[in-house]
């Protein structure tokens, strides 16, 4: 289809020797015109969203074979609206914590069929820790609107008289008016949460209609999908439409339910202590027991069902679906009713219970990711790797992570509001309010010396960087060899290598955050219990030294939350009106959400639902009715989308199509950090399964890196890492300085046309597929050391041999 809406036709009897090089960009996006390097483009395919694209002057390639002999017709998938559109994208910024407990779901280690068991069981942890994420935030919007605002602010004349805006709805300032009584105050507070929950529940909602409702490619199920292979070629791992409408009811439920209780408890509990009415006190007993029956029953809808791949599971739960959530409504609906009965001795003093509600959640969290610790350390054991991140633990270290993320975003905006209603006050210090619950204030406190730690780690991993920098600079001279020596330019080439292995350090770093996350925050629950009192008032009476520390902890503690709130929402807004910082968080979730919503449906909607079947329609379609050759050229995280793309396809298909990775994360990142879906065997099996796959890096990339594929006798996968910069001082093919490129313009690199030129020959189809015997490779990894010049043949037929490098 181009531009104004015209189809373009593709003639089915046209000569199979075309050839489609079908370009993938990576993160941050592009146009299609910087992609073909033309100004003048057509959409062939797609829409505003994502659309494939051609030179116009190639638009009818396929009715011109003979002018395309020798050399393949560009094309251009561009997806970079799905994740980095208009300035709603911004308001994303909100669900990221539910954005990274999803992500803790793909991590789980690899595992044999016989703990299949332990697989689930896996699964169903993440599930419940992202359910309490969704409560935590809902409870932090009862927190702010119900208890700090309509309870204290609104009861306390002092907080209510700087505020006209409350003065209908305090006693002392209104007079005693109809919104006086607190239940009433509550009632109407609750507006808030519920409106914060409703709109979690459109957004997910349409998100799925605008990103993720796409049609996979029909095809029947590979025998050997459970072997532990990997399970991105099955019908229906791109297609989860069942499950999220499951966990959107459920958390959607939980939601309504969480206000339910922060209204109702509170009433409940004045009716049984005041002795009022018996009417009043036992349907207060009603309505919590009915919470409780509510509370279980979304539980269980949580812990029932998993995802199901094995097929495209068009099928819904309709029932539960629309029932779950209206019994939520009918039950907050009666529970505002009951609270807006008429108390008239009833008056508001103190906070609400929000110490027990957050302490609960915090405890729960706590024991779920140590759960989800000792189930991912038993399924690494049965089929253990040296290259998975921290040995397996990292989805548990990044649920840890997640729920550390969700209590700063929550504390954050509970001492922001306090201290704003607060005045000039600090509340629970002598201010006109209590303020916050007492454990947000011990969790805030432990800020400062969770960033000393991270200051000291940072240290450490400076002092490695400048160690091996210093290190590389003879290598950097070996490298080119013949050239002046220009000691700026060596220090410069070799920090720039340093700099970029340091995302072999991420595992490091992520271990060290999570484990003291865990410890800190076990410590603050346990002062906020024992204590009862903020830290600087826990303090007193235990010397000056501690009680200072404690007081400076605190106030830092609570200015540093506090700060962090607000730039995130500054970033926040400002990604909303500069498309520049919008494509900067659109960076973002091209990593954090290719992967479907497995653990939370109020996470940022998966791209990859719509990328990877728009890519394999194209290719199966085309290659079928042309009879041509392919090669799938993706960069950076296109490179994962045109693996996942290649699982999808048929093995008939599979065998004529031909990749072409460069800066890409397939192992270095999604390898190492989702091993049961981008482990050695699913790599390996995508190797034998394509026609031919060659891997492009250089060891000043700090995204991309080898594949470290080898098969014994056969051909492998990663050229000899490229020269970067290209020319170290001024040549007559340089005369100006040469950039040092990084993990951008690989095709600035004359290796990249030498390997598509070789993978198109390889696909010729007047020529059999030859597989001929390659010599070992020498590195297991190949870095800068193998950074040999970008000259040498690569391919099938062994020109490269003894270079680069190639071991699983």
């Amino acid at each position: 289809m181009t531009s104004d809406g015209r189809t373009v036709e593709e003639d089915p009897t046209t000569p199979g020797d075309t050839a489609l090089e079908l370009l993938v960009h990576g993160v941050g996006g592009t146009t299609p015109e910087e992609m073909l390097g033309d100004p003048r483009t057509v959409r062939m395919s797609g829409d505003d969203t994502a659309a494939v694209f051609r030179r116009t002057d190639d638009a009818d390639a396929e009715q011109r074979p003979e002018d395309y002999r020798g050399k393949p017709v560009p094309e251009a998938y561009v997806w970079s609206n799905l994740t980095s559109g208009n300035g709603s994208r911004a308001l994303w910024l909100l669900l990221l914590p539910f954005m990274v407990v999803n992500l803790a779901h793909w991590m789980r280690p690899t595992a044999h069929r016989n703990q299949q068991r332990a697989v689930r069981l896996y699964g169903l942890l993440v599930r419940l820790a992202g359910l309490t994420l969704t409560v935590l935030l809902v409870a932090a919007a009862c927190e702010v609107a119900l208890d700090l605002t309509a309870w204290q602010c609104a009861g306390t004349r002092a907080c209510a008289e700087d505020r006209s805006w409350l003065g209908f709805l305090s006693p002392e300032v209104s007079d005693n008016g109809w919104w006086s009584q607190p239940g009433r105050r509550l009632a109407l507070a609750a507006v808030a949460p519920m409106a914060l929950t409703g709109l979690l529940w459109y957004l997910s909602h349409r998100t799925w209609s605008a990103y993720e409702s796409q049609q996979p490619l029909p095809h029947q199920s590979d025998p050997d999908e459970d072997t532990g292979r990997t399970a991105l070629g099955r019908p229906g791992f791109w297609y989860g439409r069942r499950l999220v409408a499951r966990l959107r009811a459920a958390h959607t439920a939980a939601g309504l339910l969480t206000v339910a209780a922060a209204v109702g408890t509170s009433a409940a509990r004045f009716d049984r202590q005041a002795g009022g009415p018996a009417l009043l006190d036992v349907l207060g007993r009603v309505l919590d027991a009915t919470l409780a029956v509510g509370a279980a029953v979304v539980v269980w809808v949580v812990c029932r069902r998993g995802r199901s791949e094995s097929r495209i599971d068009e099928r819904l739960d309709r029932s539960l679906i629309r029932w779950l959530p209206a019994g939520a409504v009918v039950m907050l609906a009666l529970t505002v009713v009951y609270a807006g009965w008429s108390r008239p001795d009833w008056r508001s003093a103190g906070r609400l219970p929000g110490d027990a509600t957050f302490g609960g959640i915090t405890l729960v969290q706590g024991l779920l990711v140590i759960a989800l610790a000792v189930v991912a350390t038993l399924l690494f054991r049965t089929a253990p790797d040296a290259r998975t991140a921290m040995r397996g633990l990292g989805g548990p270290a990044v649920a840890m992570l997640a729920c550390a993320l969700g209590g700063v975003m929550t504390g954050g905006v509970a001492q922001r509001v306090g201290d704003w209603l607060d005045g000039a006050g600090t509340p629970g210090a002598g201010g006109t309010i209590d303020g916050p619950p007492v454990l947000l204030t011990w969790q805030a406190s432990v800020i400062p010396p969770l960033l000393a730690v991270l200051a000291v780690l940072c240290g450490w991993l400076a002092v490695l960087t400048w160690r091996r920098a210093r290190r590389d600079i003879p290598t950097v001279m070996r490298d080119y060899p013949g050239e002046p020596e220009d000691s700026a330019r060596t220090r410069r080439i070799a920090g720039t290598r340093a700099g970029a292995a340091l995302t072999d350090r991420v595992p490091v770093v992520v271990g060290i955050t999570s484990a003291v996350t865990l410890l800190l925050g076990a410590g603050a629950l346990a002062g906020a219990w024992t204590a009862g009192k903020v830290p600087g008032e826990a303090a007193k009476g235990s010397g000056a030294f501690l009680t200072g520390a404690a007081e400076t902890a605190q106030a830092l503690g609570s200015w540093l939350i506090g700060l962090g709130f607000i730039l995130f929402v500054t970033w926040g807004r400002r990604a909303y009106r500069d498309a520049s910082a919008r494509r900067t968080i659109g960076i973002l979730w091209d990593v954090g959400t290719f992967w479907p919503r497995a653990a939370h449906p109020f996470a940022p909607p998966c791209y990859a639902e719509r990328a990877v079947p728009d890519l394999t329609w194209r290719m199966a379609t085309w290659t079928r009715t042309t009879g041509g050759r392919l090669v799938i050229s993706g960069h950076s995280q296109g490179s994962v989308l045109a693996a996942a793309a290649s699982w999808q396809l048929t093995p008939a298909v599979r065998k004529r199509v031909a990749l072409l990775t460069y800066g890409s994360p397939l192992e270095r990142l999604y390898g190492r950090w989702f091993p049961a879906y981008f482990g050695p065997a699913a790599l390996a099996g995508l190797h034998r399964e394509v026609d031919c796959w060659r891997n492009l890096y250089r060891a000043t990339d700090p995204i991309g890196g080898p594949v470290r594929l080898h098969s014994a006798g056969g051909p492998r996968v990663d050229r000899a890492a490229l020269k970067d910069p290209l020319a170290y001082g001024r040549t007559e093919q340089h005369p100006l300085p040469a950039p040092i490129l990084g993990h951008s313009d690989y095709q600035a690199d004359p290796a990249f046309a030498e390997e598509r030129t070789r993978l198109l020959a390889r696909l010729r189809p007047a020529v059999p597929a030859q597989r001929p015997d390659m010599a070992p490779s020498e590195g297991a990894d190949g870095g800068h050391e193998a950074a040999a010049g970008h000259g040498g043949a690569g391919g099938r037929d062994g020109a490269d041999s003894g270079q680069g490098t190639t071991t699983r």
